[in-house]
C-alpha cells in the first residue's frame, strides 16, 4: 500500500476525529487493511505522528521562493513564513496535540526551518540568535494552535459571546480597567496573534541591533 495513501488516511482521521483518535488499529481499519501493513512503513505509532505532522508542514505555501524570502529581509520573511504556519494550523485544527509531542524533523519541517533561518543569517543575525528565533516564533506558533483547536467552529462563537457580555457587564467599581476595555474584548484570536506577532518582531529587531 502506497504511504502516501496512509498517510492522507492518517490525516483524515486527525481532522475528523482528533489527534488521540489516531492509533495504528484505527488507521488499519480505515485503510480496510492489517496493522502488519502499517508496520512495514512505520516502526511505531511516533513514527506515523512524525508523517503526519510532516505532511501538514508541507500544506505550509509561502508562495514564494528562497531567494524572494531572502530578499524580503528578515522581519518580512519571519512574517509571511509564521503566517503561513499559522494558517496551516488553522486548516488542521486537531494537529496541534501531536506538535506537542516532538520537534519537527521531517523534510517538508526542514525546508520550513531552512528557509526562515536561511533568511535571519542573510540579514545578519548570529546563528545561535538565528537558532533562537526560529525556535521562539516556532513556539508562538504552537501556543496559537492549542489555541485555534479549542476555539472551532459554533464553540467558539459561543465561547467568545459569553466572555463579551461578561466583560460588558463588569463592575466598573471592582473592574475598572476591565470595564474600560470591554468594547475591545475578547480580542479575536487572528488579532491576538498578528499583534503578539510584531511585538516579537519588535523585540528580535533590538536584539540583533545590540548584537
Amino acid at each position: 500500500m502506497p504511504l502516501e495513501r496512509i498517510v492522507a488516511a492518517a490525516v483524515q482521521i486527525v481532522d475528523e476525529e482528533g489527534a488521540e483518535a489516531l492509533s495504528m488499529r484505527t488507521l488499519a481499519q480505515r485503510l480496510g487493511s492489517g496493522t502488519a501493513t502499517l508496520y512495514r512503513h512505520f516502526e511505531n505509532r511516533a513514527a506515523l505522528v512524525a508523517h503526519v505532522v510532516d505532511r501538514m508542514f508541507g500544506g505550509i505555501g509561502i508562495g514564494i521562493g528562497d531567494d524572494e524570502l531572502a530578499a524580503m529581509g528578515w522581519r518580512d520573511a519571519c512574517r509571511t513564513t509564521v503566517q503561513a504556519m499559522f494558517d496551516a494550523v488553522s486548516r488542521h485544527r486537531n494537529v496541534a496535540p501531536l506538535l506537542v509531542e516532538g520537534i519537527p524533523v521531517g523534510p517538508n519541517a526542514m525546508a520550513v526551518r531552512e528557509r526562515c533561518i536561511a533568511a535571519l543569517l542573510a540579514d545578519g543575525f548570529p546563528p545561535r540568535v538565528a537558532a533562537h528565533t526560529y525556535a521562539t516564533l516556532s513556539r508562538f506558533v504552537l501556543g496559537f494552535a492549542i489555541q485555534i483547536r479549542g476555539h472551532h467552529g459554533a464553540d467558539r462563537s459561543d465561547g467568545d459571546g459569553e466572555a463579551s457580555t461578561a466583560f460588558r457587564a463588569a463592575d466598573p467599581s471592582r473592574y475598572p480597567a476591565t470595564a474600560a476595555v470591554s468594547d475591545w474584548l475578547p480580542v479575536p484570536l487572528e488579532d491576538e496573534f498578528r499583534f503578539g506577532l510584531e511585538l516579537l518582531l519588535d523585540g528580535l529587531g533590538r536584539l540583533r541591533e545590540d548584537g
